[in-house]
C-alpha cells in the first residue's frame, strides 16, 4: 500500500464544501486542543505521535473502516511516518497533509461575495486555518485589498488571473493576531497603504491616513469604499461600507461574537468605545447591510461556499454580544474571563508597527494557533 499527499488547498475546499473528512491529528494533546482543523463535516481523532511509535493499532482501531483518512502533524514528518504505518497495516486511501498545520495556517481560499453595482466584484479571502478574513475590491482593472495577510503571493496570483492593478492596501486597525502584508504589498506595486492614524502613533514608516470623511475609490470612481470610524477593538478601528451594501467590520463585530478590547492592554479605556460603536454607531446603519468581518472563530460561521457573513439586522437579534443591555454587565463580560490572548501578540503588534523585522520562519511561528480576537471564542 502507498500513501498520498494532499495539499492544504485541497483540504480547505473539502471543508468549505462540507465533504466528509476523517482526520487523524498526531500532535500532542495540548496543541490539538488549542487549534485544529474544524468544519461542519469533519470527524477528527487525536492520537499523539509518540503513542503510535511502537504500536499503530490505536490508530487502526479509531479510523472508521472504508473511509479516507488524512494524517496531520505540525510540519509533515510525523504524519508521513504514521500514514506509512497505517498503509502497511493494509488500509487504503491514506493521505498526509503536505506541510502540516503550518501549511494549513497559511492557505487563503478566495470566495466570491458578489458583483458590485458599478460592474466590479468583491471577494473574501478565507484563511481557514487561522480564522482570518481579508477582502479584495475589483473594478475597471483596479484593486484594493483590505486586511491583507502576510502571504502576499496568493493575492498577487489572484490579481494576475484577474488582470488588475493594485491601487490600495488598507488595514482596518493595527492587527495583534497576524502580521499584515499590506505595507509590503503596497511597496512592491507602488500602491497606497492606508492605516487609521490613531493606531499608527508608534509606527516607523510612512502611510496614508485612513479617516472618516475621506472616501476611497477603486476603478474610476465606480465603487465607493466609505470608511467609518468605529473604535473599541483598537482606538483607531475603522469599518467600511462598500457599494452601499456591505459593511466590513474589521475586528469589531463578528458573526457570532464581538471584538475584544484588551490586546493593547487598554481594556478599561476602550470598553466604552466598543459599546458605543456596537450599540450606537452600528445601530444607526441600515439593517440590510451585509456584515463581512475580519475573522471567524468557529466552523459554524462558515456559510455557503465558505463565505462568512451575516445581515446586520439579524446579528442584532442573534449575536450574544449585541444583546447585553446592562452597561455594567457588558463591561464585565468584555474585560473579564476573556479567552487567552493570541500567540506572540505583542511581537506581532511590534512587527506591524515596523519596530521589529522577524524573518519568514519566525513570522510563521508567531502566527501558529487560533486568532482569539473575539470575546466569546474558546
Amino acid at each position: 500500500m502507498t500513501i498520498q499527499k494532499i495539499t492544504a488547498k485541497e483540504v480547505a475546499k473539502m471543508v468549505l464544501h462540507n465533504e466528509e473528512l476523517c482526520i487523524l491529528d498526531v500532535r500532542n494533546e495540548s496543541d490539538f486542543k488549542d487549534w485544529k482543523i474544524e468544519g461542519n463535516s469533519v470527524e477528527i481523532i487525536n492520537i499523539p505521535y509518540f503513542d503510535l511509535l511502537d504500536d499503530i493499532s490505536p490508530a487502526l482501531e479509531s479510523i472508521p473502516d472504508g473511509k479516507n483518512v488524512i494524517v496531520v502533524c505540525a510540519k509533515e514528518g510525523s504524519s508521513i511516518f504514521v500514514a506509512e504505518q497505517i498503509a502497511e497495516a493494509g488500509r487504503s486511501n491514506v493521505f498526509y497533509l503536505e506541510g502540516g498545520m503550518k501549511s494549513w495556517s497559511e492557505y487563503l481560499e478566495p470566495v466570491r461575495v458578489a458583483d458590485l453595482s458599478g460592474g466590479g466584484e468583491l471577494y473574501q479571502f478565507v484563511r481557514i486555518g487561522k480564522g482570518c478574513l481579508s477582502y479584495m475590491v475589483i473594478s475597471n482593472g483596479e484593486a484594493a485589498i483590505i486586511d491583507t495577510s502576510r502571504m502576499i503571493d496568493q493575492y498577487e496570483q489572484f490579481m494576475q488571473e484577474k488582470g488588475v492593478k493594485l491601487l490600495h492596501t488598507i488595514d482596518t486597525h493595527l492587527h495583534a493576531d497576524h502580521i499584515s502584508g499590506g505595507r509590503a504589498l503596497a511597496q512592491k506595486y507602488g500602491a497606497t497603504y492606508l492605516l487609521p492614524p490613531k493606531d499608527a502613533t508608534e509606527v516607523t514608516f510612512d502611510y496614508e491616513k485612513l479617516e472618516e470623511g475621506k472616501d476611497i475609490y477603486v476603478g474610476n470612481e465606480t465603487i465607493k469604499v466609505q470608511p467609518i470610524y468605529s473604535p473599541g477593538h483598537t482606538i483607531g478601528s475603522t469599518s467600511f461600507i462598500i457599494d452601499n451594501k456591505y459593511l466590513l467590520t474589521g475586528d469589531i463585530l463578528f458573526v457570532e461574537s464581538i471584538g475584544r478590547p484588551d490586546l493593547a492592554g487598554l481594556a478599561e479605556d476602550w470598553v466604552g468605545d466598543l459599546r458605543e460603536t456596537l450599540y450606537s454607531r452600528y445601530k444607526d446603519l441600515s439593517e440590510a447591510l451585509i456584515v463581512l468581518p475580519a475573522h471567524f472563530g468557529k466552523g459554524t460561521e462558515l456559510g455557503e461556499r465558505g463565505l462568512v457573513s451575516g445581515r446586520l439586522g439579524a446579528l442584532y437579534k442573534e449575536n450574544p454580544g449585541l444583546n447585553i443591555q446592562n452597561e455594567g454587565e457588558f463591561r464585565k463580560i468584555v474585560t473579564e474571563n476573556l479567552p487567552p490572548q493570541p500567540n506572540s501578540y505583542q511581537e506581532i503588534r511590534q512587527t506591524n508597527m515596523g519596530k521589529i523585522n522577524p524573518n519568514k520562519e519566525e513570522q510563521r511561528e508567531m502566527e501558529i494557533g487560533p486568532n482569539r480576537c473575539a470575546v466569546h471564542d474558546k
